[in-house]
């Protein structure tokens, strides 16, 4: 609500069905690890442009700190752009390339092609996500899409497929008169809270339209624990389908909280004494279209390849914590007593460890892993994931003994029992396991290693110089 009292222009009466949306060619993927295909063609494209009358063509992708790009093109370039010749600047993005090296293209994947269901129907405006190219026809290395693309063919070639389900928490806020963000929530609300203290309820809806609209199977949608803090769920996928839907997600999120008067946050921990928001990251591998996690055989139906999985993320868990969690701010909602998690262990059920495993089991059995965060990158945060969890399987590591107690509640002496180690403190103690970590920097690529270490040390000493509003408040007056 605008602070009249009267509701934004929100999604579009008059936008066309899904169907109208979405290419009648394109195959979402189903559950058990079907491959993700679509028979629509460049020609399908273009029809569809023509017919629906969309004028703007956003080729988007995705930079290395996870911050969504786009280049707009009008109708007059929508050829070129499907063809993959829209060049653009690769020096401007944020851990890309050298002023000397700067011409890159963008290739449309053409199983992401949407138009956005809001905006003027006579003059529409569609999106599709692209790969970074260098000049020479190279996929770019430093391209976070492309990153997670090569850890999922090494799925593939080891017989797996990563299926993936995320659940991204987010804030809702007011904005001032002159549009500028505020921290005062749109309500005071808390878990699972109705109409009148959910006074989200009305954005959720559209953004749950919006997303509907788009392509996306909403499972469900509420209010979280923190005030002006909510959820939506939508179907897991392959972790590339996932990974785009993700990033879509937020651009949905933000676009229609905007259309309300309201400011969409994905930062992890805005409120201090509230719970942070979480990125929950649900996970299994399948195999010839079955549930490679589950054994009805073994104890507890876990697979051996879902206990060496749970090895590998443990035992790589503190090094990926700066791509998972890669804010400053990412650490002060991985604290005790907010439901997340501080320790590197897993448990059947239990919420205090870093990964969970539900209790569903058959197709549906799967790992969650409780650290990530929703500032992310989508791609990296997969892609690490993933990587680590392959080495566990690869080297069929054993993971040490679940911890189905509350760990925040155990002894030094019971710690050390069940081998619980901390997740970093901060962003600086992260960064520096991942400096360290020689599989992490072959996870990611040199090129992303270094850019994303370089920037992510920017922004950690620029956080330790500065004067914050907690030193004047207790030393100004005192000392």
């Amino acid at each position: 609500m605008s602070k009249s009292g009267k509701r934004r222009t929100r999604v579009d009466d008059e936008a066309p069905s899904r169907r109208e949306l979405v290419p009648a060619h394109k195959v979402r993927p189903a559950s058990g690890g079907a491959e993700r295909t679509t028979g629509a063609t460049r020609d399908d494209l273009l029809e569809m442009l023509r017919s629906r009358n969309v004028r703007f063509l956003r080729l988007q992708f995705i930079d290395i700190m996870g911050v969504l790009k786009n280049v707009e093109v009008p109708a007059s370039q929508f050829e070129k752009a499907l063809d993959g010749d829209i060049m653009f600047d690769g020096s401007s993005i944020q851990g890309f390339v050298r002023v000397e090296e700067s011409d890159m293209m963008l290739r449309p994947d053409y199983s992401t092609f949407v138009i956005l269901p809001w905006g003027d129907p006579d003059n529409r405006v569609a999106r599709v996500i692209c790969d970074v190219y260098t000049a020479d026809g190279k996929p770019f290395e430093g391209d976070p899409r492309f990153i997670l693309k090569r850890h999922i063919q090494e799925a593939r070639a080891l017989g797996y497929e990563m299926m993936a389900g995320v659940e991204a928490e987010f804030f809702l806020f007011q904005r001032a008169e002159d549009g500028s963000v505020t921290r005062t929530t749109h309500d005071a609300g808390g878990y699972f809270d109705l109409t009148p203290i959910d006074l989200g309820e009305v954005a959720r809806r559209d953004i749950i339209n919006v997303l509907e609209m788009m392509g996306f199977e909403v499972e469900a949608g509420h209010h979280e624990v923190a005030p002006g803090q909510h959820e939506i769920d939508f179907k897991y996928a392959d972790a590339l389908t996932t990974a785009d839907d993700l990033a879509t997600f937020k651009f949905v999120v933000r676009n229609i909280a905007l259309q309300h008067g309201l400011h969409a946050t994905f930062m992890p921990k805005p409120i201090f004494g509230q719970s942070g928001s979480g990125m929950h990251t649900h996970q299994s591998l399948f195999r010839d279209g079955e549930n490679a996690f589950h054994d009805p055989n073994a104890p507890g139906e876990m697979s051996d390849v879902m206990r060496w999985y749970v090895a590998g993320l443990l035992r790589h868990a503190r090094a990926f914590c700066a791509v998972t969690n890669p804010l400053v701010n990412s650490y002060k909602r991985l604290v005790s007593g907010y439901e997340a998690p501080v320790n590197v262990a897993w448990s059947h059920q239990n919420r205090s460890p870093m990964v969970r495993v539900p209790a569903r089991r058959g197709k549906g059995t799967r790992l969650e892993v409780r650290m990530p965060d929703p500032s992310a990158n989508p791609y990296l945060a997969l892609a690490v994931q993933l990587a680590a969890g392959l080495d566990g399987v690869r080297n069929r590591l054993e993971p040490p003994e679940p911890v189905d107690k509350n760990i925040w509640r155990l002894s030094v002496r019971d710690r050390r029992r069940y081998r619980i180690q901390e997740l970093p403190r901060d962003l600086g103690e992260a960064l520096d396991l991942l400096r360290k970590s020689s599989f992490m920097r072959a996870t990611l690529g040199e090129h992303a290693f270094q850019h994303f270490v370089t920037a992510k040390n920017q922004e950690w000493r620029e956080y330790l110089v500065q004067v914050h509003d907690w030193e004047i408040e207790q030393y100004l007056a005192v000392y």
